[in-house]
C-alpha cells in the first residue's frame, strides 16, 4: 500500500504543479480556453489558487522524499480535498451558465474531474496519517 500511495501522491504533485504553474504563469484569458470557470473570478483569487495547488503539489512529495516535517504531506492531501470541494462547487454552479462549443456541458465534467482527484487527495491524507504514515 505504500507503494500506492507514492503513486498517487507523485500522480497528484504533477497535475497539482502543471495547473498550477499554468494558473501562475498565464493571464486569465489565456486561461479561459481551457478553463471556463475563470471567467467570473478575479484574476488575483486565480493566482492564488495556482499557488495553493503548487505548495500543495511540492507538499505531498518533498516531505515525504526528504523525511523532513512529514506531517505536511498528509496536510497537503487534507488541503487539496479543500480545494477541490471548492473546484466542485464552482464547476456545478456553472453548470448552467457554459456550454462547450459542440454544445456539451462541460463543467460537469470539470466537477467530476475534481471529483476524482478529491477521491485521490483523501487516499493519500487517510494513508499517511493513519496505517502508512511517514
Amino acid at each position: 500500500m505504500n507503494v500506492v500511495l507514492w503513486i498517487i501522491q507523485i500522480l497528484l504533485a504533477a497535475v497539482f504543479a502543471g495547473v498550477g504553474l499554468a494558473k501562475l504563469s498565464q493571464p486569465k484569458e489565456k486561461l479561459r480556453d481551457v478553463m471556463r470557470w475563470v471567467d467570473p473570478v478575479p484574476p488575483s483569487q486565480v493566482k492564488s489558487l495556482g499557488a495553493v495547488e503548487l505548495l500543495a503539489a511540492a507538499g505531498l512529495v518533498l516531505p515525504a522524499a526528504t523525511g523532513i516535517a512529514t506531517v505536511l504531506t498528509p496536510l497537503a492531501a487534507v488541503g487539496l480535498v479543500i480545494v477541490m470541494i471548492g473546484g466542485i462547487l464552482v464547476h456545478l454552479r456553472a453548470r448552467e451558465q457554459q456550454t462547450s462549443p459542440d454544445g456539451r456541458r462541460t463543467e460537469i465534467q470539470g466537477a467530476v474531474t475534481c471529483a476524482v482527484l478529491l477521491v485521490l487527495a483523501a487516499v493519500v491524507a487517510w494513508g499517511r496519517f493513519g496505517p502508512y504514515a511517514l
